[in-house]
């Protein structure tokens, strides 16, 4: 590494270079490996636990040996350690979901300055494909919502969910591309507006396709839905006998679906982040690059606006469907209110707080996002309400926990964070926490090394024709 390289550092960088920076690395999470074994329900634990991965990334190391680190940590010590919390498990996959969703996101608005607001919907369009053809819903498409029995039995096997990966990525593809061809010739607020209604109109259609054909169930939502098939090694007593004996608790089918999930949302994150770099260093990427700054300029180069754009809305909305057909098996039940206005914003959110155009900040802005909604502020609501129950006083105070009204609840403001967060982020670091490189010298004026000691050789001779 060379002087320059090293001066650019920062400082936790610099400690954790070399030989030394890699038994550090290793040792914290060790440590934190143990501590969630001692305590696997600690929030601090949990927090210290992942943010070993964002060491991982950070250190100045080599490209392997950080791809080592990393997925030693995501297929092997993060799995063991969700056998002793299988929330552990949830909050990978969560994790690992929404940053397929953001990256997607990350397509359209971060690579070529398309802001859509509706990006929820081709969520939707996924999870409702496989809930309708994965379960029992299209042998009631004749009869009234809530009136119809249950069958132990489904119209198709549950191996068709993998077909149905491709099929989801097909059809969200195609809905982006129905969403482009109107907006073509919008763009900023009026473009945000009308992919806003695109995502409502979803939605809506979600809430009252029950009638007269009910595809939909309308809001009681579709369930059951099938997951797909494990092999049987690993749903035999016997296997879950040994886990069970490992993790100290009774290990069960659902335990084992958690694996499953979060093993295959990890499997779609990495494709995702891999096709996403390759899009950032292609032709086409440079053409959403140049539709982003300035698309007249841009067509006037030659660029094809029309399908540079729709290219993005498909492959971005792509993302999402694939990602909707996993979380439909996953939660077996799907319902319109999960795909609100609410969701996208969310989405937005990730993007944004990560740094726009950038695949690393998009992955870290939707690992913070979802950290704090599934688990930092219900966590902390949760020791709240046991803080109320007991007879002890507000430290510093003499008012005792129980007065606290339940509307103090941490859960309750979640919003309330996210507007704070962006506030604080858009003030002090307008980029992103990991921003891309365009992004970085666009709002900040980094000075440019000049080289030492230069020195011109030979003569320069004057221009006698600008003397003319």
């Amino acid at each position: 590494m060379s002087a320059q390289s090293s001066a650019q550092l920062s400082p936790i960088q610099r400690l954790l270079k070399g030989p030394l920076g890699l038994l550090l690395v290793f040792a914290i999470t060790v440590g934190a490996s143990y501590l969630f074994v001692l305590s696997p329900r600690s929030l601090i634990v949990r927090l210290l636990l992942l943010g070993s991965l964002l060491l991982i990334y950070y250190m100045p190391q080599k490209g392997w040996i950080k791809l080592l680190f990393g997925g030693v940590m995501l297929l092997i010590i993060l799995p063991y350690l969700g056998l002793f919390n299988p929330f552990l498990m949830e909050l990978g996959f969560q994790i690992a979901a929404f940053a397929t969703l953001a990256l997607g996101l990350n397509i359209v608005v971060g690579f070529a300055g398309l802001l859509d607001l509706g990006y929820v919907a081709f969520f939707a369009v996924g999870a409702y494909l496989w809930a309708f053809f994965g379960s029992q819903q299209i042998w009631h498409i004749d009869e009234p919502p809530g009136t119809f029995a249950i069958y132990p039995t489904f119209p198709f096997p549950a191996w068709w969910f993998w077909p149905f990966l491709i099929v989801g990525v097909i059809a969200a593809a195609g809905a982006g591309i129905m969403l482009g061809f109107p907006v073509l010739r919008l763009r900023g607020d009026y473009l945000a507006i009308v992919t806003l209604g695109f995502g409502e109109v979803i939605r809506v259609l979600a809430n009252n396709l029950d009638k007269p054909i009910n595809l939909t169930n309308g809001p009681q939502g579709i369930t059951p839905i099938q997951r797909p098939p494990i092999p049987a090694f690993f749903t035999s007593q016997e296997f879950l006998d040994q886990l069970s004996e490992i993790a100290r608790r009774p290990v069960s089918l659902n335990d084992i679906y958690g694996f499953f999930f979060y093993f295959v949302a990890i499997l779609v994150l990495i494709l995702a982040i891999f096709l996403a770099r390759r899009l950032d260093n292609s032709k086409l990427g440079r053409s959403w690059t140049a539709i982003r700054e300035d698309d007249v300029a841009a067509v006037a180069m030659g660029v094809p606006l029309r399908r540079t754009k729709l290219t993005a809305f498909a492959i971005g909305a792509a993302f999402s469907g694939a990602m909707g057909v996993i979380y439909a098996a996953n939660r077996t039940f799907v319902s319109p209110e999960t795909f609100s206005l609410t969701a996208s914003i969310s989405i937005l959110v990730m993007v944004i707080l990560g740094g726009l155009g950038s695949i690393p900040g998009v992955v870290l802005g939707a690992a913070i996002v979802t950290l704090l909604n599934i688990d930092f502020l219900q966590t902390l609501s949760l020791q709240l309400s046991s803080l109320r129950q007991g007879s002890g006083f507000i430290p510093l105070t003499s008012i005792p926990w129980a007065s606290l009204p339940t509307q103090l609840d941490p859960a309750r403001y979640q919003r309330l964070f996210f507007g704070l967060l962006l506030v604080v982020m858009m003030i002090f670091r307008p980029e992103g926490i990991i921003p891309s490189q365009r992004q970085r010298l666009e709002l900040h004026d980094e000075p440019v090394d000049e080289p030492q000691d230069a020195q011109i050789e030979g003569e320069i001779e004057p221009d006698h024709k600008l003397e003319d």
